[in-house]
């Protein structure tokens, strides 16, 4: 069972993982939507810590892309939608 706080952060994850799930994305354009300063919605660093977003260079630009453990987490959200 989940508490009723980790509720929103889930929903917000799911929100940012599909966001990246079109595809990789430039690191600035990722901060500057989902960065926040709020410790109560700590959405990039929770997405960092649970190992579901990859960094890395293309073209020498720093891109931010979704891991198979995001994609992972984001497939029983994608299922419902499509179900529903």
């Amino acid at each position: 069972m989940t508490t009723s706080a980790s509720d929103p952060l889930d929903a917000l994850l799911r929100d940012l993982l599909a966001w990246l799930s079109c595809g990789d994305r430039p690191y600035a354009e990722v901060m500057e939507a989902w960065r926040t300063s709020c410790p109560r919605l700590p959405v990039w660093e929770e997405a960092n810590e649970r190992g579901f977003v990859s960094r890395n260079r293309i073209d020498g630009e720093a891109m931010v892309g979704l891991t198979e453990t995001g994609r992972r987490f984001l497939a029983p959200a994608s299922s419902l939608e499509n179900h529903g």
